[in-house]
């Protein structure tokens, strides 16, 4: 009785997927598993950036994806700025952290444009962040934490468990408070 309910249920889950595939296409049923991660997240993925110079978003070799660094820009279109640092002037290491973790929204919704399907990252290889940093401030690696901690969020281990380096710099472009590139390694359509 309990091989044949078993069966019933087998049969009942083959069902569903192939319905699925016939209505979706395969496409849908294979993007579904990060896509629904980000929803049960409320993670709002913001429209994916434009650089801001001349170069590309992104660059693709052989099945590595390198994405060019990725500015704190909110959904709204703010960009995050100022330096982080413990003197008064200088923004908390939690606001720091807040703008790594846009910068790691940014990256995502890039790889969401321009893959089509996020199940198609096979692996975040690395995550190369940068600063803006107060000549005192030594925690950069805790500011970058937010980037980290969010793409580990949404690709879980071990896909989004990455390698990584943090430097701190006296300035970035546009005085934005963090820059984020990553390197990908993606599976083929």
């Amino acid at each position: 009785m309990l091989t044949s309910l078993i069966n019933r249920k087998v049969a009942s889950s083959v069902a569903r997927v192939a319905s699925s595939i016939t209505e979706h296409g395969a496409h849908h049923l294979r993007s579904f598993h990060i896509e629904r991660r980000i929803k049960e997240l409320e993670i709002d993925l913001p429209t994916a950036p434009l650089p801001k110079a001349n170069y590309n978003i992104v660059c693709m070799s052989g099945d590595t994806l390198y994405v060019s660094g990725h500015l704190p820009i909110k959904g709204d279109g703010t960009l995050i700025t100022g330096a982080v640092g413990p003197d008064d002037a200088g923004l908390t290491v939690e606001a720091g952290n807040e703008a790594a973790r846009h910068c790691g929204l940014n990256i995502v919704s890039t790889l969401k444009e321009q893959l089509g399907d996020l199940d198609r990252v096979e692996q975040v290889v690395k995550i190369f962040g940068i600063v803006n940093s107060q000549a005192n401030f030594k925690h950069q690696h805790l500011v970058m934490d937010g980037c980290s901690d969010l793409i580990m969020e949404i690709f879980g281990k071990p896909i989004g468990y990455h390698a990584r380096s943090a430097i701190g710099v006296n300035t970035l472009p546009l005085n934005a408070t963090v820059e984020v590139e990553a390197i990908i390694k993606i599976k083929p359509e």
